[in-house]
């Protein structure tokens, strides 16, 4: 990366000409480590990407919050966690979500049945999220979106707590996972049947909740790419997918990391490298800028008009 390339997308985009295609190109995770602290804000610095999503109960969300600070032409979401992490509330308060240590289970499918058709488990749902989007707000940090820990917050439970306590924590985006199969699968076609299952079963939560985001004044961008190729989102992948993609306002989520000897990794080995190589890439800045595509945030109002 040369001296010029490394200004970051907010700050350029600020000053270029209005365009019709947005791109919002975003780290989940921040707060996990502080190799992904440090990843996603050199991606940020010298790369393509525009938005974070913190992780409040991460072991290094403090520090992610303080990063966050020092570079405010950054966006950062929450990424709430539901599962494969901690709580913010002690367990003696939400027992039917966590172990004895605060924990969430590591399955998504058993959280996902758990919180669908436990009343017990979704009373405590409320106040656990609750409890993040408060952690949050007392960060000081404006919330650009929600996402969340393995599309957790996509579950039609979680995201109906989501939209009742959107007026009161100021949820103006949520991430919802869409994308086109065969634009993945042209490019990889391996392991097929999970990526047809994983798009079919995300297609149908988009569709019947997307109406419901809609009529609350929420925002979601036109289709969201990653869920296909979690943990490989590599520069060949990106140069790949961009040119085929035909919608206006996208979003591309990755996990980038920078190994740390002794810290846990957020995906298989060396796969967070390999993402942030290709956040780094210029020819993936340069195949964005062909194909027309403004780098921005969910908070920019261009990508996200009233009237959309």
């Amino acid at each position: 990366m040369n001296a010029t390339s490394a200004t970051s997308p907010g700050a350029m985009d600020s000053e270029s000409p209005t365009s019709q295609r947005f791109a919002i190109v975003n780290g989940d995770d921040f707060g996990f480590s502080v190799g992904v602290n440090q990843a996603i804000v050199k991606a940020h610095r010298e790369g393509v990407l525009t938005s974070t999503s913190l992780m409040v109960t991460g072991a290094e969300a403090e520090a992610a919050i303080a990063l966050a600070r020092q570079h405010p032409t950054l966006g950062v979401g929450l990424h709430l966690v539901l599962v494969c992490g901690r709580a913010a509330l002690p367990a003696a308060q939400i027992p039917h979500l966590v172990d004895a240590g605060g924990n969430f289970p590591n399955d998504p499918a058993k959280a996902g049945l758990k919180y669908q058709f436990c009343p017990a488990a979704r009373q405590e749902l409320r106040l656990e999220i609750r409890a993040q989007l408060e952690r949050f707000r007392q960060s000081g940090l404006k919330m650009s979106h929600v996402d969340g820990h393995l599309h957790l917050h996509a579950h039609p439970v979680v995201l109906d707590i989501l939209i009742d306590l959107a007026p009161e924590f100021e949820i103006r985006a949520i991430r919802l996972p869409f994308e086109e199969l065969n634009f993945t699968l042209k490019l990889d076609s391996t392991r097929w049947f999970d990526k047809a299952v994983g798009w079919w079963i995300f297609g149908q939560l988009r569709r019947r909740r997307e109406p419901k985001l809609r009529r609350a004044g929420i925002h979601c961008a036109q289709r969201v790419y990653g869920l296909l190729k979690t943990g490989e989102i590599t520069e060949d992948y990106l140069a790949g997918l961009i040119p085929q993609i035909q919608a206006e306002c996208i979003e591309i989520y990755a996990h980038p990391a920078i190994a740390i000897p002794g810290e846990p990794h957020n995906g298989t080995p060396g796969a967070g490298e390999k993402e942030l190589e290709a956040l780094l890439s210029d020819r993936v800045r340069d195949t964005f800028a062909a194909r027309g595509f403004r780098l921005t945030q969910y908070g920019d109002p261009r990508a996200f008009p009233p009237s959309r």
